[in-house]
């Protein structure tokens, strides 16, 4: 068994949860990267985030801020 509370939630469930939560302009001001600013989409926003792993990294650190859990990585 995985000790990662992420193992097994896709990368695109964590966007779609964090938009439908905070939403595009709000998810762009709490983690700074364009795709979430300028004509934001999932599909674009997930295309970035998989080559690009310090931006997926403060999404995953949001998304476990989000819910709930404690993270040694809180710096977003």
């Amino acid at each position: 068994m995985s000790n990662d509370p992420l193992h097994g939630i896709t990368l695109e469930r964590m966007l779609t949860e964090l938009v439908d939560e905070y939403g595009w302009d709000d998810l762009a001001f709490r983690i700074r990267i364009n795709c979430f600013k300028n004509d934001p989409s999932i599909k674009s926003s997930l295309k970035f985030l998989r080559r690009t792993d310090w931006a997926r990294n403060k999404v995953e650190i949001l998304y476990k801020q989000f819910l709930g859990l404690k993270d040694p990585e809180r710096r977003i």
